[in-house]
């Protein structure tokens, strides 16, 4: 099974940037922690802080079994990145470490959600873990 984990802008700060809000696990924590937690997942690990990037991993990863993606702050305004997930129909679950719900109301609407296969927020890393495992074991 392939599935891409697709980091959007400033998750490369994890550990360092707002830890009562992110943690203190770093992106390499997170990325060691699904490889040892599903050894039979050939992933690939992408962050970028640019958008257009993201449009053009999301392009690539056509024929993958499964996309998770945490576009972090272009959730809420890329209709760029929500036209680019329903183009390639791999399954993708949307995560965020924070519950986005309890923030700013900005934050409290995904132009991605409806192109997702599901959404899962406010969990921390632990969201990843799960997304994968539905990836991995989708409900029928």
């Amino acid at each position: 099974m392939r599935i891409l984990v697709l980091n959007g802008p400033n998750l490369n700060l994890l550990g360092t940037r707002e830890p009562t809000t992110y943690g203190t696990k770093t992106l390499s924590d997170l990325e060691d922690q699904l490889r040892e937690r599903f050894q039979q997942v050939d992933f690939r690990f992408i962050q970028s802080n640019h958008e257009g990037d993201l449009v053009d991993r999301l392009h690539e990863a056509r024929g993958y079994d499964g996309i998770v993606f945490n576009a972090a702050a272009y959730t809420h305004t890329s209709i760029a990145l929500r036209d680019a997930i329903a183009a390639i129909e791999a399954p993708t679950i949307e995560v965020h470490l924070s519950n986005v719900h309890a923030r700013e109301s900005f934050r409290h609407h995904s132009m991605l959600a409806p192109v997702c296969r599901g959404v899962i927020s406010g969990l921390g890393m632990k969201g990843y873990l799960l997304a994968v495992e539905a990836l991995i074991h989708p409900s029928t």
